[in-house]
């Protein structure tokens, strides 16, 4: 009897849980959509998961970022702050919540809010405009940053999808295009409408027409054609990679900036969250947001080299193969890429130890790199193999990462994991663009050299790098509280 009374009071319990996180839940639309206000849970998004989803987060801010909070006050929060006349801005929830918490404040949660969010109150509208965005070639990023562009419209909608350009926008072309963004054999289906209307030569996403134009070089497009002004180019093609080639974006019509999805030459490599502020914004319009690789490292190597300071070290990246190597073995004009990548983990080399030097100077002729493609179609993990200037522990080497996942500028960069079976597949749709595995970490006897490894989903992680950095040269960037 005992037994069965403990069940019931579980499953209560549960079930009480439940409807806290369907009221989060709806209040969150509400905020996103009607004030474009986005809440999240210590930097985890809270649009398009389930219910079970949002309490797991609820567990996680407890297991890691050792801040218990409940859904129930996440959810009282979120109904108060959506009766505050807010500007559109990005708020963590969690961090709210435990304050709210912990500091147990003698006063209502309104009057809590109203205080902690004295800066966002919308006395003046202020604000920014949209910024039109183009993406330039479709490929693997350029899905992606399609699918996440469309995600955040709204009110408060930062950037805009105006347009994609590809080779060939035929009937044929363009079915086939939204057919490849609807349907995705890692990330799965598109969470949204995707029409085709041949007439105009349009996508309508989620209502929102985005044009599909044909060009075979940059420079012969004229987008003031298509209403698009002032536009930011997103180049994923990996074609122009320096300086020259990259400008000619710039001779087009209604283009003022420009974004490479790879390391450039001749400009500013930019990790997000790192060295995105030596900027001169209004001097430069040509950025390179680096290589997946790149993002993935500089994080955890900043920590590192800010706390502890790095005499050398190597990096290995066990990288997913991609398009540019041969499904079968075939001709190839770099070594070993030839040989199929479907069954062969393949040696390769990366320029991500000498890119990381453009992103952290410090780290200048101190790095070696060396890269194994293997038979994944996503989700890499770089191993760090480095000397360090004094003696750690793998206690208080992972407490300085975890500190830097949860709180200061690289909260969205670093990722923090606990799970001690975690494996490639599990980090697929991770928002960081490094996930580190904390259960992987190796010391020495004299604690003077370590192995740290940190997992990233090359395509999804990196996209979300790449759209930040197009926000923040935008001037698009909300108001945060987090």
């Amino acid at each position: 009897m005992d037994s069965l009374l403990g069940y019931e009071q579980e499953l209560k319990k549960h079930l009480e849980q439940e409807r806290a996180a369907v009221k989060l839940q709806s209040k969150v639309g509400e905020l996103m959509y009607d004030q474009g206000i986005e809440l999240v849970l210590f930097r985890h998004h809270l649009t398009d998961i389930t219910i079970s989803e949002l309490l797991n987060l609820h567990e996680y801010a407890g297991k890691v970022v050792n801040k218990p909070i409940d859904v129930f006050t996440t959810a009282n929060l979120a109904e108060e702050i959506a009766s505050l006349n807010l500007i559109p801005s990005k708020l963590d929830i969690g961090k709210l919540a435990n304050e709210w918490i912990s500091e147990s404040p003698d006063m209502h949660m309104r009057e809590f809010l109203s205080k902690k969010l004295e800066g966002l109150a919308d006395t003046q509208s202020p604000g920014f405009e949209p910024r039109d965005v183009v993406l330039y070639g479709f490929g693997r990023i350029g899905r992606l940053a399609a699918r996440e562009l469309i995600r955040q419209a709204g009110k408060g909608q930062q950037l805009r999808l105006r347009a994609i350009v590809t080779r060939g926008n035929s009937e044929k072309d363009i079915l086939k295009r939204a057919s490849l963004l609807r349907n995705d054999s890692v990330h799965g289906a598109f969470k949204g409408s995707v029409n085709v209307d041949i007439e105009r030569k349009c996508l309508i996403i989620n209502g929102q027409v985005v044009h599909m134009i044909h060009a075979s070089n940059p420079e012969e497009v004229d987008y003031t054609d298509y209403g698009i002004s002032n536009a930011l180019v997103i180049d994923n093609t990996g074609i122009y990679t320096n300086q020259q080639a990259l400008s000619r974006h710039l001779n087009s019509q209604g283009v003022s900036r420009v974004i490479l999805t790879a390391p450039g030459k001749e400009m500013p490599n930019i990790v997000f969250g790192i060295n995105e502020k030596t900027l001169k914004l209004e001097e430069e319009h040509l950025y390179s947001a680096a290589s997946c690789t790149t993002n993935a490292i500089s994080p955890i190597l900043k920590v590192i080299e800010d706390r502890i300071g790095i005499v050398k070290g190597h990096i290995e990246t066990v990288h997913a193969y991609t398009n540019d190597q041969n499904l079968l073995d075939n001709m190839h004009d770099k070594p070993r890429r030839g040989r199929s990548a479907a069954v062969n983990m393949v040696i390769t080399s990366t320029g991500a130890g000498s890119a990381v030097t453009k992103v952290i100077p410090s780290l200048k002729d101190k790095l070696t790199a060396n890269a194994v493609r293997v038979p994944t179609p996503n989700g890499s993990l770089a191993i760090l193999s480095l000397e360090l200037h004094s003696s750690t522990s793998v206690e208080a080497i992972n407490e300085l990462i975890k500190e830097a996942a949860l709180q200061g500028p690289l909260v969205n960069q670093i990722y923090y994991s606990f799970d001690p079976e975690l494996v490639s597949s599990d980090i697929i749709g991770n928002t960081c663009c490094s996930v580190f595995d904390s259960n992987a970490t190796i010391v020495s006897k004299d604690g003077k050299n370590v192995v740290l490894y940190t997992w990233y989903d090359n395509e999804f992680g990196y996209t979300k790098q790449v759209i930040r950095l197009a926000k923040y040269v935008s001037k698009v960037r909300r108001a945060i509280y987090y």
